[in-house]
């Protein structure tokens, strides 16, 4: 099982790379990055950093880590400029980059910023859409492509990511269409919650694959939850979220893994900062996770 670290962007710039060179000297395997530009109740005045720019910076300044969104809201950017921009931070990384992507939720940000917010099935169906345009453009020397939301006209895109087949994951739960767009397009799925919860998702994940012929094992799965650890943690009523010794989060990440877990998200959230933040990454990688790393 891989084992990654999502630091809030909630924090500084200065904080936030701290905790990625951490992470990165400890041996944790990647580092996720939110894509928001306001928080999602009120008052929503707090700063955020915003997702891919911060992703370039990491790029640049952390050595050894896969670097993701998680996940990119589809409505805030054009698909063929998101496939630029990530093309783009891959060649920063060196190859590092995986592209999370999903339907966007957070209504306030779309009324705020003036974005279109669409019902859920119009946001899906847009996502859809943006998976197709950016696989062509990643993949492709030229990419045309005529659907109800997206057009493109033998579109060029130089320079290709570093990566042979650059990661496209897609988030999200919903088992009639969202999980059938990750049978279609995604390398990597990815929700939050409980073993129970991502073995019976994963199922769902299992037959839309099956309808299509493809095999459900190559789509990498990973999973979240906020977990205080043996009380270091400060409360966090959501999203879902676990308090447990070492010995329980072990139990868990086993149950993980019957689950079809390959990957572990730790979110840094209710973590705090500085020494006592270290630490608590240094008792999940050294106490807690090793006996499952690949």
């Amino acid at each position: 099982m891989r084992f990654s670290v999502w630091p809030t962007t909630g924090q500084s710039w200065t904080d936030l790379l701290a905790v990625a060179r951490h992470a990165s000297d400890l041996g944790f395997d990647g580092l996720w990055v939110a894509d928001h530009f306001m928080p999602p109740a009120e008052p929503a005045d707090g700063p955020l950093l915003e997702c891919w720019t911060t992703l370039a910076g990491l790029a640049t300044s952390v050595a050894g880590l896969r670097l993701g969104s998680l996940v990119t809201g589809n409505t805030y950017r054009h698909p063929a400029v998101l496939a630029n921009m990530a093309a783009t931070v891959d060649q920063l990384s060196g190859g590092r980059v995986v592209l999370g992507l999903g339907a966007g939720w957070q209504e306030n940000e779309h009324r705020a910023y003036g974005i279109e917010f669409s019902d859920v099935a119009g946001r899906l169906a847009r996502l859809d859409e943006a998976c197709a345009v950016v696989r062509g453009l990643l993949d492709d020397g030229r990419t045309s492509f005529e659907g109800r939301f997206y057009v493109l006209e033998e579109a060029p895109m130089a320079p290709k990511p570093v990566q042979a087949r650059l990661p496209l994951l897609i988030g999200g739960s919903g088992e009639k269409v969202t999980l059938r767009i990750a049978a279609r397009w995604a390398d990597e799925w990815n929700t939050w919650g409980t073993p129970d919860v991502l073995a019976a998702k994963g199922a769902v994940l299992d037959r839309h694959c099956a309808a299509i012929g493809r095999d459900p094992s190559t789509i990498h799965r990973s999973a979240q939850v906020v977990v205080n650890l043996d009380g270091t943690g400060t409360p966090f009523s959501r999203p879902p979220s676990v308090e447990v010794s070492a010995g329980e989060l072990q139990d868990l990440l086993a149950r993980y893994a019957v689950a079809g877990v390959d990957e572990f998200v730790l979110p840094d959230w209710n973590l705090g900062t500085g020494e006592r933040r270290r630490e608590i990454l240094d008792r999940f990688l050294t106490e807690v996770a090793a006996p499952f790393r690949d």
